[in-house]
């Protein structure tokens, strides 16, 4: 089946991952609302270049820590586009430090953002899709939603809740030609984990190199970052007729991480 003319929700696709999909989608006929955060003019670059493929694009500003600017981002997409076919709940921030001296404000926007908000875009959005009798929600977790690291007491526990969340919504929607899936990367080098390897180095006493090499890669069997490429291809296929028995599942591409 074509998704030529379908419709995708991307949170946090002005860049990283969510953007990544968003390309990829837009490139095989799917119309894109982007959302997410950044300067102006690169939103609208990139909001441009994904109509380049002959569809439309369209950015919303929604806060991931408002449910009800999420409601109605939703309400919004579909009254413009008709329907959403396709959701990526991809939105998402980290914060790296020991847990007596994390921030209880960042434990609250983190689980607001990584978790919270796909509860509240999934549940705006089902009704439309099993209207159509067709739909396809990915939510992009990470291998921290299956195996924990320290310092990260808030992202971890908000991935755990996204892959569990994602299993419950796969029986909810069985029968309604609907999927729900989790893709777990490891670590993509995006501004998401950029950002956070200075963090980690002040959080463990390492220079930046050693976090590359002794953190970030260090379970990765591969010893390769993640491409956002990979996980746009992965996306594409769980929208495809190929993938309609597949749901609420968890697809690890993290270079064996979770295999040891």
């Amino acid at each position: 089946m074509s998704l030529s003319g379908k419709t995708a929700l991307i949170t946090g696709s002005t860049s990283g991952i969510g953007l990544g999909i968003a390309k990829e989608f837009a490139a095989h006929g799917v119309n894109i609302i982007m959302n997410g955060f950044g300067d102006p003019e690169v939103i609208e670059q990139n909001r441009v270049f994904l109509e380049s493929h002959d569809v439309r694009a369209v950015y919303n500003d929604a806060d991931m820590t408002k449910p009800d600017e999420i409601t109605a981002m939703v309400e919004v997409a579909e009254e413009e586009f008709g329907s959403i076919d396709i959701l990526v709940n991809n939105a998402g921030i980290q914060h790296v430090s020991p847990i007596e001296e994390f921030p209880p404000e960042k434990w609250d926007d983190i689980l607001a953002i990584s978790l919270s908000s796909a509860f509240h875009t999934t549940r705006a959005a089902l009704s439309g899709m099993k209207k159509s009798g067709w739909g396809r929600i990915i939510n992009i977790c990470s291998a921290h939603g299956l195996v924990a690291s320290p310092y990260k007491s808030a992202y971890v526990a908000a991935k755990h809740g996204l892959l569990g969340f994602t299993k419950t919504v796969a029986l909810e929607v069985a029968q309604d030609n609907i999927t729900c899936n989790a893709i777990c990367p490891g670590y993509v080098f995006t501004p998401l984990v950029e950002s956070q390897i200075a963090d980690t180095a002040k959080a463990r006493g390492m220079t930046e190199e050693e976090v590359v090499r002794d953190v970030l890669l260090a379970a990765q069997w591969t010893k390769k970052f993640v491409t956002t490429e990979q996980i746009a291809g992965i996306a594409l296929f769980l929208c495809s007729d190929i993938a309609e028995n597949i749901t609420g599942t968890d697809l690890k591409v993290d270079g064996g991480w979770t295999a040891a």
